[in-house]
């Protein structure tokens, strides 16, 4: 059975549990990015793709 809760109290709950989902995988990645990485895992940084699209544009530009 759904409880009636205001909205504001609920958008709280909802920050507070985005909040430890991020400080979760911040975790995570930290403390994997020392390991082994699955097979794929090692080009997941944030700032390939940015490159890449970077490059695209570049390349884009050059037509």
């Amino acid at each position: 059975m759904m409880t009636n809760q205001d909205p504001q109290e609920l958008l709280k709950s909802k920050h507070k549990l985005d909040e430890q989902k991020r400080q979760f995988t911040n975790f995570a990645r930290s403390a994997s990015g020392h390991g082994e990485a699955e097979a794929g895992q090692e080009f997941s940084n944030d700032r390939v793709p940015d490159d890449q699209n970077r490059m695209k544009s570049v390349e884009n530009r050059q037509d």
